[in-house]
């Protein structure tokens, strides 16, 4: 029988369930998002005619020229709102920062290379960071899963299988807590965010989605540690291969599961042999 995973639909039946979902994203989005967007278009507008009353020495292109200036320097990564005297876009901590969101793919659009020279050195420097990347993080990942089934394996002679099960769990949720949560409330207490608008970057950015609405350490009013960015850099590093660990002990189970060779498989070893855990099975067929 030919392998039938988690694409075993039909070609046509996927191709009409993945433009449903983005035409149901798009009208869910429009009717969240077009209102606000007309009222803080209309509020920009007022202030523009409020700041021409006040003062009545400029004109309306004179302004329109500056905002032009604005959103340019927005553009190249410069604050508006700071002065010469903040901190540079391209210190090493920022580079580093910088880096990261290039070979991860999250590109936060905030900031990018200005030059000829460094647009060109960024193409090459994504061709060759994005793979090594990906081979990174699948293969931490693959490890993970290995020691942890081993270390699954040792326990099993040792402790029920209750309590191996409870400790599975602990660890689950501590690397929740260490990657998925106390990131955004340190975040929120360093950026000014509510925890709402913390857990938001976070999950944008873990996903490499990257709007580049929240970005950590560009506020030009506060005083970062130097090492602020590239901590955080770090910090992507190791909680995306936390959910490739997570993703990739998933796929293996649900492959495990739903694949046709893999009913027999499933049965065999993740019921008939329940005892050995659901991490010692995994990490069987994720070899």
């Amino acid at each position: 029988f030919p392998t039938r995973g988690l694409c075993a639909c039909s070609p046509p039946l996927l191709i009409l369930a993945h433009f449903t979902y983005l035409l149901m994203g798009a009208i869910i989005f429009q009717l969240l998002e077009r209102e606000a967007e007309s009222n803080n278009r209309n509020h920009f507008q007022l202030e523009k005619l409020n700041f021409l009353t006040n003062y009545t020495c400029l004109d309306g292109p004179a302004l329109e020229k500056f905002v032009q200036v604005i959103l340019y320097a927005w553009e190249k990564g410069v604050n508006p709102s700071g002065n010469s005297t903040n901190p540079s876009n391209w210190d090493f901590s920022s580079s580093f920062f910088f880096a990261g969101t290039v070979v991860t793919t999250i590109g936060y659009g905030n900031l990018s290379p200005s030059t000829v020279a460094g647009q060109v050195f960024c193409v090459f420097y994504a061709l060759c960071g994005i793979p090594l990347n990906l081979a990174f993080l699948k293969q931490l990942g693959k490890s993970l899963t290995i020691h942890l089934g081993r270390l699954e394996r040792g326990m099993v002679a040792v402790v029920p299988h209750k309590v191996l099960m409870w400790f599975l769990s602990l660890f689950f949720i501590t690397g929740s807590l260490l990657f998925l949560v106390i990131p955004p409330l340190l975040f929120s207490y360093v950026e000014g965010w509510t925890f709402g608008e913390g857990f938001y970057f976070a999950f944008i950015t873990l996903s490499t989605i990257g709007f580049g609405d929240y970005v950590v350490g560009t506020d030009p009013g506060k005083d970062y540690i130097s090492l602020y960015r590239c901590l955080a850099g770090i910090w992507i590093i190791f909680a995306l291969a936390w959910l490739a660990l997570i993703l990739n002990m998933g796929v293996g189970k649900l492959r495990c599961c739903y694949s046709w060779p893999g009913i027999h498989r499933y049965k065999q070893s993740c019921c008939a042999q329940a005892p050995l855990g659901l991490l010692t099975t995994i990490a069987r067929h994720c070899r």
